[in-house]
């Protein structure tokens, strides 16, 4: 049986109930082999009273009847006394029967008894068919003698299977009268054989040598037995056996032992009678008389027996129950006790410990001794495992804080990292625009652009550090932002922005407070998207409005996750972690998961068939509003309205030219490096122009002139060849060796399993763009 998962209470109850029902038992068994002893003594009265006397004249009317037999057989006739005899015989043995067949007697005697009354019983039934052997005469004398003992014997049996008294005295006392009884019986059969010598002239073969074995079986007998007799009856029976006649039956029983056993026995036939009927009777009633002592002696016994017992029983109950008091006391003071440390340590580990957690990174101070308060558990070793307890708890309450204030300083670390490298980034960013403004050289440009493009991705990684250290990245915007320049300026975030296809878009708008979480959880997915997919395929970006708020989904059709990988993403997603060091692999679903839970947004991954995996964002109800109008451009740049266009043309992908432009709204403080010009979709285009020093910058009217639809649409055609032209030029100019195709070979990065990471794959060497690799058009602040 294994107890280890036990409770403490059921332990110790299992510790208090083992000893205690020993200890009950133990009792019980001890009362019960006392009490049945003095049950016996009691029954010692019911035995004598119920199977003693009736018995015992049973075995007196037997005797008689012998005699009468053995005196019939030795006649010729007859004897009418002999009848009467049987009546008596048969009215002592009824008697009997009814004694035998009660339940008084039954419930008395033990199994021993049982067995030899069932004898007695059974004996006495045969009397009936040893009478007709008598009558017809099929027996002699020493047979006749032998049927009557036989039944006598059975008698006596069942009178020492009474005598199994508890006390010794008394036991011994009962089995010497019992052997009494028989030497009075031997008595009796020497009397039935001498009477029937007496009345036939002479012993017939072998009875003379039986009377003297009956005589010295008898006087053996009385020897035994009265040396087993109390004093005061020995001295009693000693008085009895100076009485004349057993005098002269002691004479007489010599005479016939000294007689020939072929001559007529030598004595006087009344004068055997009478010395033997008085010898008889003197003996029976010193039987009896002795037996109604023994069974008035033994009620006192009992009763001492009783009182002994009932003594000890109650000290036992009262120890029994002294002692499960002790027990249960014990028990439930150190039950209570060890409840009480656990109840402890279990307050620690799920209450105390968290809320202090808690509390601390909420910035709120702890005071140790407060939180972990001594508790008093005694001098023993409960006690010295309680203050054991206590100083674990004031350590892992102090290393709380410590760790705690470690994360807090490490967060610090983050967030000054992060600024200082938001800073530079910043003053990179505005270093950039103002080369941009000055250089005429198309390649140089193109370089700067891809400069600026990484500048725009190191700020976003900066920002991460501002997310990890749980503070607000630095931008923001004041009025909503329509959801395609949304998607745009996450596009524009990622290096592989050529890769990455931006579908239907239904027309909605951010809210200005969300704008730069939702540009960067989306720049973090999409750029997932392009690393966790071959550099051959498309990443697709579309959205709607749903009535729960606006739906953006992004595809890509690489290898896809596995079912658990995509569950154990997607829970984290739903339920932000604590950011852990050690899991830095996953850095990317964390800062997702952050950016999501501060605006409610909902990130899901799902698995798409036959590869590939699709995250959709919801973005709620209360973070989306109307589509803001499109804002006017001009080439005077007014610092209200600013954009720029990053376009890549895609080698063997002509017509596609506008579908993957790229246009972000960006602080008013970063102003175009290059003129903007309307184009036939109201986005505006770079055009490239001199430096500044070359040719002033040209004023724009304040109204301008109208114009009529042809020459407009003359205008835009020719805008729109002459961009189609650099950027081809361009393009030829940057293929690398071994590439006749002029084709641009896209930014490659690995896949592995899981999208939780946060790779940065590289373009292969060679891989540059006559045009800006990433145009940034995202609003930036401090």
């Amino acid at each position: 049986m294994d107890t280890r998962d036990w409770p403490i209470r059921a332990k110790l109850t299992a510790l208090v109930v083992t000893p205690v029902a020993a200890l009950l038992a133990l009792w019980i068994f001890a009362t019960t082999l006392t009490f049945g002893p003095a049950l016996d003594l009691l029954a010692a009265r019911t035995l004598l009273y119920d199977l003693g006397r009736p018995g015992e004249v049973v075995v007196t009317e037997l005797q008689r009847e012998r005699r009468l037999s053995v005196v019939q057989l030795a006649g010729s006739a007859a004897l009418p006394a002999l009848a009467d005899q049987r009546r008596r015989t048969d009215a002592a043995i009824a008697a009997l029967r009814d004694r035998v067949g009660g339940d008084k007697l039954r419930d008395a005697a033990d199994d021993l008894l049982d067995a030899r009354l069932d004898k007695l019983v059974a004996a006495l039934d045969a009397l009936p068919a040893g009478r007709g052997f008598i009558d017809r005469r099929q027996v002699d004398r020493a047979g006749a003698v032998g049927l009557y003992s036989g039944m006598i014997s059975f008698a006596f049996q069942a009178f020492s299977a009474m005598a199994a008294l508890p006390d010794p005295e008394l036991n011994r006392e009962a089995l010497a009268l019992t052997a009494l009884g028989r030497s009075r019986d031997l008595l009796g059969q020497a009397d039935a054989l001498v009477a029937g010598a007496l009345a036939g002239g002479r012993f017939s073969d072998g009875e003379h040598l039986l009377l003297a074995q009956t005589i010295g079986n008898e006087r053996f007998l009385v020897d035994t037995a009265v040396a087993d007799l109390p004093p005061e009856a020995r001295s009693a029976y000693q008085r009895l056996t100076e009485d004349p006649a057993f005098v002269q039956l002691r004479t007489l029983q010599e005479g016939l032992l000294r007689a020939d056993p072929a001559a007529r026995p030598p004595v006087d036939a009344r004068s055997w009678q009478t010395s033997h009927d008085a010898v008889q009777q003197a003996l029976r009633d010193f039987e009896l008389s002795q037996a109604d002592g023994l069974a008035e002696r033994s009620v006192p016994v009992a009763v001492g027996i009783l009182v002994r017992l009932a003594l000890a029983g109650l000290l036992g109950l009262a120890a029994i129950v002294v002692s499960l008091l002790v027990a249960v006391r014990v028990g439930r003071t150190l039950a209570r006790r060890l409840t009480g440390v656990r109840s402890a340590a279990l307050e620690m580990a799920e209450r105390r410990l968290p809320d202090v957690v808690a509390r601390l990174r909420r910035g709120e101070q702890v005071d140790v001794a407060r939180e972990a308060p001594p508790l008093e558990y005694g001098a023993d070793e409960i006690g010295e495992v309680g203050r054991a307890f206590n100083e674990v708890r004031r350590t892992a309450v102090r290393a709380a804080v410590d760790e705690v204030s470690l994360r807090r300083g490490l967060n610090e670390v983050f967030l000054n990292i992060a600024r200082r490298s938001q800073g530079l980034v910043h003053r990179q960013l505005a270093l950039l625009d103002r080369m941009e403004r000055r250089t005429e050289d198309p390649d140089e440009l193109a370089e700067l652009f891809r400069v600026d493009h990484l500048a725009t991705r190191l700020r976003r990684h900066a920002e991460d550090l501002v997310i990890l250290a749980g503070a607000a990245p630095g931008r923001g915007w004041r009025q909503p932002v329509a959801v395609l320049d949304v998607v745009r300026g996450a596009v524009s975030e990622v290096e592989a922005y050529d890769r990455v296809d931006i579908g239907a878009v239904q027309p909605a708008g951010v809210v200005g407070r969300a704008v730069a979480d939702v540009i960067h959880l989306l720049a973090e997915l999409i750029e997932n998207a392009t690393a966790y997919s071959p550099p051959e395929t498309r990443v697709e970006v579309s959205g709607q409005q749903v009535p729960r708020g606006y739906v953006v989904e992004i595809t890509d059709h690489g290898l896809g996750m596995t079912p658990q990988a995509v569950e154990n993403a997607n829970r984290r997603l739903a339920r932000p972690p604590e950011f852990d060091p050690a899991d830095s692999a996953r850095l990317g679903l964390f800062v997702v998961s952050r950016l999501a839970a501060r605006h409610g947004v909902r990130v899901t991954l799902r698995s798409e068939a036959p590869g590939g995996v699709t995250a959709v964002v919801l973005v709620p109800s209360d973070l989306v509003t109307e589509e803001p109008p499109a804002a006017p451009v001009n080439t005077g740049r007014p610092a209200s309205v600013v954009t720029r266009l990053a376009t890549r043309p895609r080698a063997g992908r002509p017509g596609r030219d506008r579908a993957e432009q790229t246009v972000l709204p960006f602080a008013p403080a970063r102003i175009s490096s290059v003129e903007a010009a309307p184009d036939g979709d109201g986005l505006p285009r770079r055009v490239r122009r001199r430096g500044p020093v070359a040719r002033p910058r040209p004023q724009v009217a304040e109204a301008p002139a109208a114009r009529s639809p042809e020459e407009v649409r003359r205008q835009m055609s020719a805008l729109q060849a002459g961009t189609a032209r650099g950027r081809r030029d361009g393009a030829i100019r940057s293929v690398p060796p071994g590439r006749p195709d002029g084709a641009v070979p896209a930014p490659t990065g690995g896949r592995t399993e899981g999208r939780g990471g946060d790779p940065a794959p590289s373009p292969p060497p060679g891989a540059t763009a006559a045009t800006p690799d990433s145009p940034t058009a995202t609003e930036r602040d401090a």
